[in-house]
């Protein structure tokens, strides 16, 4: 199902506003190529989904989503330590050159990646929705700017303050956070919940029952870079039950299982999850709505921004 949304002014920082069929004239072809670009990826790894999702999010709250995630070098946003474990740069290279040939210097690597996310929830079964294009490549990167993304030991009002001066209510951190539905995590990120965290013992919002489970994906003294699904029996489709294991104690980020235990966010997850005695909310629709105004952080326009050839660097 398709939900056509109208085009948004730009939130937080940041100048412009971005439309639907923005380049409908000057490269027709531009969403169809950035589409068969990330399906072809997403058949032979389907890791590729949930990479391209969590790229978007990384770029969007470092100054805006401008691009700047996508560049190469010393000191950029690309080798914090927030961003080393990002996947799907190769995907987003690839639709650039196809663009380029296409249509040479007409789309920004900020719309690619906008577009790609997206194309991404499509292809793990989630809702499509009408993405606004027109945001223009940023030039700057800064290593030290990625310390502004959320963490995942945050707590839920750190988290809505961050979300806040962006715009984005609770509502919309609940529903982004969701995204979570799809992709995999490392031991390294929450491996520390599972034994030493209180008083010697675990977390004691994890259920007992998943504990066991996860010790063995991830032992102590094991390999930190293993992956865990983030959404235990249903990785690879992107529905609610993220929100039905943050309920029964399964969430693996402490970050997310927050959503459950705080009472401003339980309430939007027991919306979604359409139980009696709230306001029932359809997740799908929600994503869509709260993805079109993230995309809108801090659009560029202008001297301040470019249409980069190539996406890693700077032109």
């Amino acid at each position: 199902m398709a939900v056509t949304l109208l085009s948004m002014p730009a939130t937080g920082f940041g100048q412009g506003t971005t439309r639907v069929g923005f380049y409908s004239k000057t490269c027709p072809r531009a969403e169809s190529i950035v589409k068969s670009t990330v399906e072809s990826h997403f058949r032979s790894n389907p890791a590729i989904a949930p990479g391209l999702l969590r790229m978007h999010f990384h770029d969007c709250f470092v100054n805006g989503c401008d691009g700047s995630v996508l560049i190469d070098g010393p000191n950029t946003e690309r080798k914090a330590v927030q961003n080393s474990l990002l996947r799907g740069f190769d995907v987003i290279d690839e639709a650039k050159v196809k663009l380029e040939a296409a249509c040479p210097g007409v789309v920004s690597c900020a719309d690619i990646l906008a577009l790609a996310a997206r194309d991404s929830v499509v292809l793990t079964k989630g809702i499509n929705w009408k993405v606004p294009t027109g945001r223009r490549d940023g030039k700057v990167s800064l290593q030290s700017d990625a310390a502004k993304l959320p963490g995942f030991t945050d707590s839920i009002e750190s988290q809505k303050q961050q979300f806040a001066r962006f715009g984005l209510n609770t509502q919309d951190l609940v529903t982004l956070v969701g995204g979570h539905t799809i992709g995999t995590a490392a031991c390294l990120v929450f491996n520390y919940r599972l034994n030493n965290f209180t008083n010697g013992g675990p977390d004691p919002t994890i259920n007992p029952s998943f504990l066991p489970q996860l010790r063995s994906l991830c032992p102590q003294n094991g390999n930190n870079f293993r992956r865990v699904d983030l959404d235990t029996g249903s990785a690879n489709k992107f529905d609610t039950s993220f929100f039905t294991n943050l309920k029964n104690g399964r969430g693996v980020l402490e970050s997310d299982q927050k959503l459950w235990t705080d009472a401003s966010t339980r309430t939007f997850v027991q919306q979604f999850l359409g139980e009696k005695g709230v306001r029932k909310l359809n997740f799908g629709k929600e994503f869509a709505k709260s993805m079109v105004k993230m995309s809108n952080i801090g659009v560029k326009t202008g001297s301040n921004s470019e249409i980069r050839r190539v996406c890693s660097a700077i032109n």
